[in-house]
């Protein structure tokens, strides 16, 4: 198996085990110098809508999830809207 795939299926169990959510769409990997880091598109339940016993709705959002060379997730972020390339 690729290391790229490898690291993709990572970041998928990393979020599916962490955040309560519907779907997940890896839409960007790309290998740092010392790390991987994933953008993932995730479909959770909107938050305030739950506070207010509303019906559920879904909602977009973005994580960002770092992995390093020994594939071990070292860091990730949440963003309502997809982050801002560095670049």
């Amino acid at each position: 198996m690729s290391k790229i795939i490898e690291v993709k299926k990572i970041v998928l169990e990393f979020l599916k085990e962490n955040i309560q959510c519907h779907e997940i769409s890896i839409v960007k990997l790309n290998k740092g110098a010392e790390s991987w880091e994933a953008i993932a598109e995730v479909y959770e339940d909107d938050s305030f809508l739950k506070s207010m016993n509303l019906p559920p709705k879904k909602k977009r959002v973005f994580y960002t999830v770092k992995v390093d060379d020994t594939n071990e997730v070292t860091a990730y972020e949440r963003f309502t809207e997809y982050p801002a390339s560095d670049e």
